[in-house]
C-alpha cells in the first residue's frame, strides 16, 4: 500500500508562485486551496462553505468527507494535555510549547491567551486523547503520587 504524506502552509503574506515552484520540485502535488474571508454582519455563508474552521488537532481527509488527525497539531495537543495533567501553570505550557517548536495554526508562537483558548478543545478531545497509546505510554513515565500528593 503506498502511503502520502499531506502539509498545510500558512500563508501569512502576498501569494508567491516560487513556493508552489519549490514544493512540486520536492515532489508535492496541490490538491486543494483553501480560502478565507470576513464576512459583514449582514452576510450569511453560502451553502456548503464552512462556518466553523477545522477543530484544532484535526484536518479534512483527502477524500473531503471526512476529518483525519493533523499529526504535528495533535502532538501539541498531546504535550499540553500532559502538562496540564503536571499541574503546569499557562505560562509553563506556553514555554514547553514553544520550547519544542509548535506554533499556533497561523504559524505563531503559543501565548497563554492563545493556550487559555484551547481548553474547550482540551475538554472535547480529552477522552479520544486519555483512550490512546501515546497518552498511556506518557503516562507510564510520570512518577506515581499518593493520593495526598494528587490534591
Amino acid at each position: 500500500m503506498a502511503y502520502s504524506e499531506r502539509m498545510r502552509d500558512v500563508i501569512s503574506g502576498p501569494f508567491s508562485l516560487e513556493v508552489i515552484r519549490e514544493r512540486m520540485a520536492a515532489g508535492w502535488r496541490m490538491v486543494s486551496i483553501e480560502w478565507q474571508r470576513e464576512l459583514a454582519e449582514t452576510e450569511t455563508p453560502k451553502e456548503g462553505t464552512f462556518a466553523e474552521e477545522t477543530p484544532y488537532g484535526l484536518r479534512i481527509a483527502a477524500d473531503g468527507k471526512q476529518l483525519e488527525m493533523e499529526p504535528a497539531e495533535h502532538e501539541a495537543l498531546l504535550l499540553m494535555m500532559e502538562l496540564l495533567a503536571q499541574d503546569c501553570s499557562y505560562s509553563g505550557i506556553v514555554s514547553g510549547l514553544n520550547e519544542k517548536g509548535f506554533r499556533t495554526r497561523e504559524g505563531n508562537p503559543w501565548t497563554r491567551v492563545a493556550v487559555f483558548n484551547m481548553m474547550p478543545r482540551l475538554i472535547e478531545a480529552g477522552p479520544r486523547i486519555f483512550a490512546s497509546d501515546a497518552w498511556e505510554q506518557r503516562r507510564k513515565t510520570y512518577p506515581d503520587r499518593t493520593p495526598s500528593e494528587r490534591l
